[in-house]
């Protein structure tokens, strides 16, 4: 009877993900985590053409999953991965601090440029806080800015922290942001959860000294924390928007916001941390007072986890987006390495995309991390493919940064080579945006509707040979996206 009532569950699933349209806009991305040489690159030390070469099969497997944004740690403890006035490079490259990759470049506009090929969004991912994984082995150069300003850094836990407390230190991470801002063509400022450091039991975080002289007007220090974070992340998102007004900045919060037993707007949960009590990162306010543009809470529970299901979970966030984008971060590391049965296949995972996608307010997903699809556990790449992002998808749009479109591209007669159909366009773009272009196909008769259906690819070229196309009839249209993924109004039909 188990066993029964088991397939009739299995068939239910698989009924309702085979019905779930896929949206014509959805985020779809994927973390790319650099400490501990979690996804890339594999190991210290490895020669500049390895790191290229690991870089470019894991996009391009990205690519072939559906994927559209690339979320890159290029910051994870106050070094860099890429050529910093500010901070050492780090050793997860050479696999010794300060030392560069060997022969020389510069792995951020690199990895910017090969996305971009690719048209998938670079969100550059900073970790703002930590400073030292293993405060008792300072490896760190003599100019590293722990031995240069060590007033501005805390031991807590094993682990070395800027202290957030600081107006100093907040100045110093916000010129490390806006440098990036202005030097590389990245799409998004990205941060995760880590503010304060989650707490440990019996350990008090140790920013006494700057609370005394920082703190006096605060009625106590959690609320003066709490200010601290907030304090950063308004003038963070003034000064981006200033720099480059088209770069998104997004958080990922923890996925507890606060517990119901806590706050009556909580969830209902019992999450052992939260965002607000315990990393003293007040999201919903951010989210509120306009600061950020999107959210992407970390959702690594299943349906049903006794503390904090996936189901409660996300449709607490759907009703907490304040007219932003919200997207979800799924645990993809569980599958095949969690102990627990939901994980032992991926048909949790087809569910939590499914819910994504018919919860109102919910825009799209990110997976953690990147690793997963080298494993690619269950056929976990087949399955993306060929189920999940079928067919491309446009970024959600951002219409409180900017709305307009760009000029509908005029599309030329088309070419026929051995059967294949090559379509070519132009487009009038006096600003010089950077474009992108999503090419729509249609069956003779067929109405042509610039529809999520009928999309078959989304290119930076002003041609595109349809390699479905040989010895069929098919006619077409084009759309122009801009930095926002504003789409323009269709191009004239060719058949």
């Amino acid at each position: 009877m188990k066993y029964f009532f088991s397939i009739i569950l299995f068939l239910i699933v698989q009924l309702v993900y085979g019905q779930t349209t896929t949206p014509k806009r959805e985020f779809r991305g994927a973390w790319i985590a650099t400490i501990g040489n979690i996804d890339w690159p594999s190991k210290q030390g490895l020669d500049a053409t390895m790191q290229q070469q690991e870089f470019i099969a894991l996009i391009d497997q990205m690519k072939e999953n559906g994927l559209n944004a690339a979320i890159v740690q290029i910051r994870p403890c106050a070094d860099a991965l890429y050529d910093s006035p500010f901070e050492n490079w780090s050793k997860y490259l050479s696999g010794k601090q300060g030392v560069p990759p060997t022969p020389y470049y510069d792995p951020l506009e690199f990895m910017i440029n090969e996305c971009h090929k690719r048209c998938i969004e670079f969100h550059a991912w900073f970790n703002p806080y930590r400073a030292l994984v293993d405060a008792n082995k300072n490896l760190n150069t003599a100019t590293h800015c722990t031995n240069t300003h060590p007033n501005w850094f805390l031991n807590y836990g094993g682990k070395k922290y800027f202290d957030p407390g600081l107006p100093e230190v907040r100045e110093y991470f916000t010129n490390i942001v806006l440098d990036v801002v202005k030097r590389y063509d990245v799409d998004a400022i990205h941060f995760d959860d880590y503010f304060y450091p989650y707490r440990i039991a019996k350990q008090e975080f140790p920013d006494f000294k700057s609370y005394a002289k920082y703190g006096t007007n605060f009625p106590n220090k959690d609320d003066w924390r709490r200010n601290n974070v907030n304090t950063l992340i308004e003038s963070l998102s003034k000064k981006i928007k200033k720099e480059k007004p088209y770069v998104k900045f997004g958080i990922s919060p923890f996925g507890v916001w606060r517990n119901y037993s806590k706050d009556p707007e909580g969830s209902v949960t019992n999450g052992g941390q939260t965002n607000y009590d315990d990393l003293f990162a007040d999201i919903l306010l951010w989210l509120r007072k306009g600061w950020i543009d999107y959210a992407l809470p970390q959702l690594y529970w299943e349906q049903g986890h006794h503390a904090a299901d996936y189901d409660e979970l996300i449709n607490w966030w759907s009703r907490h987006a304040y007219g932003k984008n919200m997207y979800v971060g799924h645990a993809l590391y569980q599958i095949g390495t969690s102990t627990k049965a939901c994980w032992r296949s991926l048909n949790e995972m087809n569910e939590q995309v499914a819910l994504t996608r018919s919860t109102p307010g919910i825009n799209g997903s990110a997976f953690y991390s990147a690793n997963s699809f080298k494993k690619n556990c269950y056929g976990l790449n087949e399955d993306m493919k060929n189920n999940w992002y079928k067919t491309p998808s446009l970024l959600p749009s951002m219409p409180w940064i900017d709305s307009i479109p760009p000029a509908s591209p005029k599309a030329e007669s088309i070419i026929t080579t051995n059967g294949f159909k090559q379509l070519n366009w132009t487009v009038s773009n006096p600003k010089q945006e950077t474009l992108q272009f999503a090419v729509y196909r249609f069956e003779k008769g067929e109405q042509a509707t610039i529809s999520a259906s009928h999309l078959i690819t989304i290119i930076r070229d002003n041609s595109y040979i349809d390699y479905a196309s040989r010895n069929k009839k098919y006619k077409y249209v084009i759309t122009a996206l801009d930095r926002l993924q504003n789409e323009s109004i269709a191009s004239n039909v060719v058949e």
